[in-house]
C-alpha cells in the first residue's frame, strides 16, 4: 500500500497520469467534448423542435378532433377520421395516381439520366459537342415550377406547337386535349414531370461516371469484355449505391409534387391526375374539413418515413 501510494505521488511530482486514473480521465475528457457538442448544435435543436416538431404534433393532434380550426369547440373522435380517409374512394383513386406519377417518374428520370451521362461521359463526341450538350440538356432545370406548368400548358394546347407537330407527322388527326381529357391527362402530366426532372439525375449520374477508375475497365478489356459486358459488370455495380440513393429520394420528393400538379390540371378532369397532395388542399381549403386534411397527412407522412428509413439504411450501410 505504501509502495502503491508512493508511486502516484512519484507520477504527481513527474507530471504523467497514474495508470490507474487514465480511464476516469479519458472518460470525463470524452464527457466534457460531447457536451461541448452539445452546447454548439443547441440553438439548431431548440430551432427544429420549434419548426418542425411543433407543426407536426399539431397536425397529429388535429386528426384526432372534429373538424378544428372552424369549430370553436372541437371533440376528440380519437381514430375514427382515420376511418373515414381510409374508407373514401377518392383518397384509394389518389393514391393509386400518386402510385403510378412517381414510379413512373423515377424509372424513366433514371433511365433518361443515366442515358444523356453516358453520352456526355464518352470521349467519341467532342469535347466542345459534349460541352452543347450539356447546357442544351440541363435546360429544364432551369425553369421554376411555375415556368414549366405555363410553358407546357401552352405546348398541349389543342391549338399548340405538340398537336401542330404530331398532326403534320400524321401521328394524330384532330386537336386533342391533352391536359383536359381523362384518358390522356395523367401521362400528360407525367411527361411533364419526367421532363422537368431528369436532369438531376444526369448531373448527379455524370459525376459517379466520372469517379469510377479506368482501371476497372482497362482490366475489363483485357478479360475480353465488350462494351455491354463492362456497362454490366463495371459501370452498374460502381453507379448502384447512387442510383438507389437517387431513386429513394425522388421517390419522395415526386409523392410530395403539389405546385406542378395544381398549375396544370388542378386535379382534374374528373379526379383523374388527383394526387394525394391535391385530395389533402382541397380537404383543407377547399372542403375546410381541417381535420381530415390533417388525417390524410399525418397518412403520408407515415408512408414517406417508410421510404426514409429505406434511404437512412442504404446511405448506413454505404458508409
Amino acid at each position: 500500500m505504501s509502495t502503491h501510494v508512493s508511486t502516484q505521488i512519484h507520477n504527481s511530482a513527474n507530471g504523467s497520469i497514474p495508470p490507474t486514473v487514465k480511464p476516469t480521465v479519458k472518460r470525463f475528457r470524452r464527457n466534457k467534448k460531447q457536451l461541448a457538442a452539445l452546447g454548439f448544435l443547441s440553438p439548431l435543436l431548440i430551432l427544429m423542435m420549434v419548426l418542425m416538431a411543433t407543426p407536426i404534433l399539431m397536425v397529429i393532434g388535429y386528426s384526432i378532433y372534429n373538424n378544428v380550426i372552424t369549430n370553436p369547440n372541437p371533440e376528440v373522435v380519437g381514430l375514427a377520421n382515420y376511418g373515414e380517409i381510409l374508407g373514401n374512394p377518392k383518397f384509394w383513386n389518389a393514391g393509386k395516381n400518386t402510385l403510378f406519377f412517381t414510379l413512373t417518374s423515377v424509372v424513366v428520370h433514371m433511365i433518361l439520366g443515366l442515358t444523356f451521362a453516358m453520352l456526355l461521359n464518352t470521349e467519341i463526341i467532342s469535347t466542345k459537342v459534349r460541352a452543347v450538350f450539356r447546357m442544351i440538356l440541363i435546360l429544364p432545370w432551369l425553369f421554376t415550377v411555375a415556368i414549366v406548368a405555363i410553358l407546357w400548358r401552352l405546348m398541349l394546347n389543342p391549338n399548340g406547337v405538340i398537336n401542330y407537330i404530331l398532326e403534320t407527322m400524321g401521328l394524330i388527326s384532330g386537336q386533342v386535349e391533352w391536359l383536359g381529357n381523362p384518358a390522356y391527362a395523367l401521362f400528360a402530366l407525367t411527361f411533364i414531370n419526367i421532363w422537368a426532372g431528369y436532369p438531376f439525375f444526369m448531373i448527379s449520374l455524370l459525376a459517379g461516371l466520372q469517379g469510377i477508375p479506368a482501371d476497372l475497365y482497362e482490366a475489363a478489356k483485357v478479360d475480353g469484355a465488350n462494351p455491354v459486358q463492362r456497362f454490366i459488370h463495371v459501370t452498374i455495380p460502381q453507379l448502384k449505391p447512387l442510383i438507389i440513393s437517387l431513386c429513394l429520394l425522388d421517390f419522395i420528393w415526386t409523392t410530395q409534387q403539389f405546385a406542378l400538379i395544381w398549375m396544370t390540371t388542378g386535379g382534374g378532369p374528373i379526379d383523374t391526375t388527383e394526387v394525394l397532395s391535391t385530395f389533402t388542399y382541397k380537404l383543407a381549403f377547399s372542403r375546410y374539413e381541417f381535420s381530415l386534411a390533417s388525417t390524410s397527412a399525418v397518412l403520408i407522412l407515415i408512408a414517406s418515413m417508410i421510404v426514409a428509413i429505406f434511404y437512412a439504411r442504404s446511405q448506413k450501410s454505404r458508409d
